[in-house]
Order: C-alpha cells, then structure tokens, then sequence
C-alpha cells in the first residue's frame, strides 16, 4: 500500500522504518546530528511547503530517506491503520 506524504508525493507504507514527532525528537541533540548528517548525505527530502511536523525514515532498495512531512504522526498512524 502507498501511502500520501503531502506534495503530490507518496511511499510505500513497508519501507517506513519510523514516523516521529519533530517538536517531541527534535530536542535530542543526537536526532538533531542525526538530521545534520542525513541532509549532508542527501538524503532528506521536503515534502511540504509549509513548517514541518514530523519526519518519515524510510529504508527500502538499500536506499535511506529521511521526508519531512507535514501531518503528525497521530494522522499517519490513522492512515496506515497500525
């Protein structure tokens, strides 16, 4: 199943590896180094115009993602059904 991320944009729901609340993670200073690090290899992608709410990590082909996505995580919660 795909799921819709925002931006005309979608991934498959088997490749997410987690979904986290940016305003409750982003504090860490290690999912910030984390996020620092991932954009530095290029593997952050926007998936929204307006301020982020949460962050996809996605694993799937040997290739990691990292989609900062507007909905929270409550909403794909509701989606996936999990």
């Amino acid at each position: 199943m795909y799921l819709s991320i925002g931006n005309d944009m979608a991934i498959r729901d088997r490749s997410i590896v987690g979904i986290f609340d940016l305003d409750n993670c982003s504090w860490s200073h290690r999912t910030r180094e984390f996020l620092s690090q991932a954009e530095e290899r290029g593997e952050v992608v926007t998936a929204t115009d307006d301020l982020p709410k949460s962050f996809l990590l996605t694993s799937e082909y040997g290739l990691n993602r990292v989609y900062l996505v507007q909905p929270n995580t409550a909403t794909f919660h509701r989606r996936t059904g999990k």
